[in-house]
């Protein structure tokens, strides 16, 4: 049960149920807020090296690189990511592991004494949301692991994201494409400015950006606040991408070249056999993860037309029959971007909704997929979509999901069999 007085939200004694809780107070750009919450913990931020990777596709990829390599070099990591599949202690991960049910219950209690003591005083001025909460969280526990460097996955956009607060000695864009358009502009050039706020004076950004429009924005930008461009070079021979999709290559080029540019900064000197050895460690759940079994299944994350173009690549490629597509979107999302570039390499296709409230209901996205030219059946849940795409596939066929990362999240946990607190669209 949730109650409200003094502008404070309390949920049962359970951190984790408390972090939840704050899910009512929405998405909260702006960086006062998260900022007020770091003063209040002693800033954690500034015991260790950030490097800050944003990016409309391809940045959690190259997180999950990243942190692979460092740990190759001898750099213990500490890496934050969004959003979590199944379970919250994704978010936080220290030394490629997940931090324990205990050790995120631990950090959040020591923010949620933060976030009471600040707004009894009035150092908040409102509560803390959900993202600058774990964001919090998690520079809490790297601080207390003594980590050597924290590598830290933009939430949204950049400018006003709560990882901004920190000060990276490198940061990246790995793509910029149209997503989230009302939030950060509607064309590439307004995305642009919102994601090149990452870089710093002094300090270098990696860009693996390439249509002319955003380049010129990063290029500008760079040269008005005295940051370092480095260009992304492509990946050289005799590195191959750790993921699959094409796309890999990309987002595999970018994450070298950033642990190139962090390299002075983190005494590290680079090897190729380790960059083999790191890069060959990867691993990343739910972009082209592929579940064996009677039908295969294939989840992939794409939740915009660049990355749905990056998943109709793959399937275009693929051999065997087309797969029936589970497919679920939020509501702000562009469905015929989307779904158009699929429709030539899935059969049937079962519209579902994850268990968060952006997303869009399964009937209206049936219209949608139809509007664009396909037929969809609806299903209420992810299970009963799952089901029904498992009976239309056959034993011998193929089951894709995609459209939204909260869908494939729940799905997996479908498929894990355990119960999981569920996703959260932030």
């Amino acid at each position: 049960m949730i109650s409200r007085a003094s502008g404070r939200i309390r949920v049962s004694d359970d951190p984790v149920d408390w972090l939840y809780g704050l899910q009512s107070h929405g998405i909260k750009l702006g960086l006062d807020g998260i900022r007020a919450l770091l003063l209040l913990l002693d800033h954690p931020e500034r015991l260790f090296p950030v490097v800050l990777v944003g990016g409309t596709n391809g940045k959690g990829s190259v997180v999950a690189m990243l942190d692979a390599l460092l740990r190759a070099h001898g750099r213990r990591a500490g890496v934050t990511t969004s959003p979590h599949l199944v379970r919250p202690e994704e978010r936080i991960r220290i030394d490629g592991t997940d931090v324990s049910a205990e050790e995120l219950a631990r950090v959040l209690s020591v923010v949620r004494t933060a976030c009471d003591r600040g707004l009894e005083d009035g150092r908040l001025a409102t509560h803390s949301s959900f993202f600058e909460v774990i964001t919090a969280a998690s520079l809490v526990a790297f601080r207390d692991a003594r980590v050597d460097v924290a590598v830290l996955e933009v939430g949204l956009g950049g400018r006003l994201d709560a990882t901004n607060a920190t000060e990276p000695v490198v940061s990246a864009i790995v793509t910029i494409d149209l997503d989230h358009t009302g939030t950060l502009g509607t064309t590439l050039s307004a995305i642009a400015q919102e994601k090149v706020a990452i870089a710093r004076p002094g300090r270098p950004l990696v860009s693996g950006v390439t249509q002319s429009e955003p380049v010129s924005v990063i290029r500008a930008r760079c040269a008005e606040i005295g940051a370092t461009l480095l260009l992304a070079p492509p990946l050289p021979p005799g590195i191959a991408p750790p993921l699959t999709g094409a796309h890999q290559r990309h987002n595999t080029a970018v994450a070298l070249a950033t642990l190139r540019a962090a390299a002075p900064a983190l005494g590290i000197a680079v090897r190729d056999d380790l960059v083999r050895a790191g890069l060959a460690s990867t691993r990343w759940q739910g972009r082209l993860q592929r579940i064996h079994g009677s039908p295969e299944i294939l989840v992939d994350g794409a939740h915009n037309p660049a990355g749905a173009r990056a998943l109709a690549d793959h399937l275009a490629s693929a051999s065997g029959p087309p797969p029936v597509l589970v497919f679920g979107v939020m509501q702000d999302k562009d469905v015929a971007g989307l779904i158009g570039p699929l429709l030539p390499h899935v059969g049937r296709i079962v519209a579902t909704a994850p268990a968060v409230h952006r997303a869009m209901a399964p009937e209206e996205l049936a219209a949608r997929v139809a509007a664009a030219g396909g037929s969809a059946q609806a299903e209420a849940t992810p299970e009963a979509a799952l089901a029904r795409a498992r009976a239309l596939a056959g034993p011998d066929g193929r089951v894709l999901v995609a459209g939204s990362l909260y869908l494939v999240g729940e799905v997996l946990s479908i498929l894990e069999g355990r119960g999981a607190r569920g996703p959260v669209a932030m």
